[in-house]
């Protein structure tokens, strides 16, 4: 089994830049994180743009439906920023034939603490066992678009089903 791994920028990716004390969109690691876990499935990691996600178009997300379209690829899992991934996964949700996982980081994956890594574990393992459709893997949970969403005030991703 292949998974195609898309990134497309956010806070996984995010480089501290000190001088400034602002982030910027860095090279994926979602690459490092798989090859140091030591992971035994094969993997393709390609970049579709770089970008916080509260700068992620509508064009945008076409363009990453019309590449996992058209890759091939029945499991697919993609980096995405945490402000917009439910849109995101909402337009690649009517996929029937793919199985494609969305997941993220609330801190960078180059910080000692950070979800990334375990994000990125999560996202892996659900786009190798879920039936086809998107999913969202964050917070050690995996879940429906169409029925979530991010707490901003504690910082979390939630079915909308559950009490703040």
């Amino acid at each position: 089994m292949k998974i195609k791994i898309y990134t497309t920028g956010g806070t996984i990716d995010k480089v501290y830049f000190d001088e400034l004390s602002k982030y910027e969109i860095g090279e994926s690691t979602v690459g490092d994180i798989l090859t140091e876990a030591g992971v035994t499935f094969d993997f393709e990691v390609e970049s579709v743009f770089k970008k916080d996600s509260l700068h992620v178009t509508d064009e945008d997300r076409r363009l990453l439906l019309e590449k996992i379209c058209a890759d091939g690829f029945p499991r697919v899992v993609v980096t995405h920023g945490t402000d917009t991934m439910i849109e995101t996964a909402l337009v690649l949700a009517d996929l029937a034939d793919r199985t494609v996982v969305l997941t993220g980081a609330l801190a960078p994956s180059r910080f000692r603490y950070s979800d990334a890594v375990f994000n990125v574990a999560c996202a892996v393992t659900a786009a190798q066992i879920l039936p086809p459709g998107a999913y969202i893997a964050m917070n050690g949970r995996i879940l429906d678009p169409r029925r979530s969403r991010k707490n901003r005030e504690l910082n979390r991703f939630e079915s909308r089903d559950e009490k703040p």
